[in-house]
């Protein structure tokens, strides 16, 4: 699971997550059989089967959102 900060909000409509935060808005379509619950500040990715497709799209998918949680939290850095 994913926690959220506070001051982010998520939101997923017909397969499209929409996550606001102090440094902006980010948008982004997932693949459709990945199923995405939000419950108060906790984001639950989950699988329909374990199916390799649905396997592989699990991690990606649960890496996207938190990639958009971050980002929408502390922004992007560059280390040397």
């Amino acid at each position: 699971p994913i926690t959220l900060p506070a001051g982010v909000k998520i939101s997923e409509v017909n397969g499209v997550v929409t996550v606001e935060g102090p440094k902006g808005k980010l948008t982004r379509t997932l693949n459709p059989i990945m199923n995405i619950k939000v419950d108060g500040s906790v984001v639950a990715v989950n699988r329909p089967d374990d199916s390799l497709k649905a396997v592989s799209l699990h991690g990606l998918t649960r890496t996207l959102v938190n990639n958009m949680v971050v980002g929408v939290t502390t922004g992007f850095t560059k280390s040397a």
